[in-house]
């Protein structure tokens, strides 16, 4: 493991400590993996990554955070946020500055950057195969990421290995341990992208699938999306039944929140949201007022991307930590060995499952 290193981008700071600690203890080492990196800006708003270490023969994993909001810089006397596009930039200002020394690049990306602009539709940017075209193009030799928007983006580089992990069951072994909802269970798609990520749900806890059609008004554009009409249900009833309504991302949660409204208005006894990817980019209020008008009990997330501090006091959020994972991920990548048990492991899913049936 002595050329094993981490550059932990400062939009992933917390995260990567947590990963870099696990990795000590997985393989007895009480030296940090995490190398020496400065994210400098400039005062005109240029950057630049500068590595103070050595790189040579290194198996190095840069971890970035995209959708972290809370970085700040100074341009002209302004305090200015970080968006996706700078945080890309510095991805590849890192993948530069390793100079072409390391022996592999791995970029972990657990929210793919520009992952929901991933088709096109008329005269449209195709961002995220764009821009893993561009790490190709930098010779990295991996990609990894969590619950990407479409699998089938990995289809821009043929040639590059493209890792897509889910959380699910992490999520699901806190769920099963947290909460008493295992019986008359029912699992929710809020639209027909997610019905595939909520069959896995149903097919793990052996229950009843169904699904919500969003109809939209393709006649207008809002905030970059065809404005939601109505939210018709399709499926069993849901009248005295425990809910969960999985997707893979919440960006404003608007649309969300309405299905947790019509499933209580059908009479839904509890009703957990599960995302990977809470972004909240309306703020937290719509959510707290949500959950005071009981149009859901909790909402289940994880750690992969910028959740502020103050937001996990809320005693309706539960943030489920992925760090762990991201090591073993990293410590079977770097010694070679087969991920099949990441990607496959439910033994501990189905031990809980069948220890909550005897109790």
């Amino acid at each position: 493991m002595n050329d094993l290193k981490l550059i932990v981008m400062d939009n992933i700071k917390e995260v990567g400590l947590e990963i870099d600690e696990f990795l000590k203890k997985m393989n007895r080492n009480d030296k940090t993996y995490i190398m020496d990196v400065n994210c400098i800006r400039f005062n005109n708003g240029e950057g630049k990554v500068s590595i103070e270490e050595t790189t040579r023969d290194k198996d190095v994993f840069i971890l970035s955070d995209v959708g972290n909001y809370s970085i700040t810089y100074d341009m002209h006397g302004m305090k200015v946020p970080m968006g996706p596009d700078e945080h890309f930039q510095d991805i590849k200002r890192a993948v530069s500055a390793l100079s072409g020394y390391a022996r592999r690049i791995t970029v972990i990306m657990p929210l793919l950057y520009q992952s929901r602009q991933d088709k096109r539709k008329g005269k449209e940017s195709l961002d995220c195969a764009t821009a893993l075209q561009e790490l190709e193009r930098l010779n990295i030799q991996h990609i990894i990421t969590f619950d990407c928007h479409e699998r089938k983006v990995a289809n821009a580089i043929p040639n590059l290995p493209f890792e897509n992990f889910y959380p699910t069951n992490i999520i699901l072994e806190e769920l099963i341990e947290s909460e008493d909802i295992i019986d008359n269970l029912l699992v929710i798609s809020p639209d027909m992208g997610a019905m595939e990520r909520a069959r896995y749900y149903a097919d793990m806890l052996s229950s009843d699938v169904g699904m919500f059609y969003k109809r939209r008004d393709l006649t207008k554009i809002v905030n970059g999306k065809n404005p939601i009409v109505e939210h018709a249900y399709m499926g069993a009833d849901v009248k005295d039944r425990n809910v969960l309504v999985v997707d893979d991302m919440i960006a404003s949660g608007a649309s969300m929140i309405e299905v947790g409204e019509k499933l209580r208005e059908r009479g839904a006894k509890k009703i957990f949201f599960i995302t990977t990817f809470s972004l909240f980019t309306e703020g937290i209020d719509v959510f707290k007022d949500a959950y005071k008008k009981k149009y859901f009990d909790k909402l289940y997330t994880t750690n992969l991307t910028y959740i502020p501090k103050n937001y996990s006091k809320c005693k309706w959020l539960h943030i489920v930590n992925c760090s762990k994972r991201i090591a073993e991920i990293i410590d079977y990548i770097h010694e070679g060995k087969s991920l099949k048990k990441i990607v496959h492991g439910n033994d501990k899913i189905i031990e809980l499952l069948n220890k909550n049936k005897k109790d």
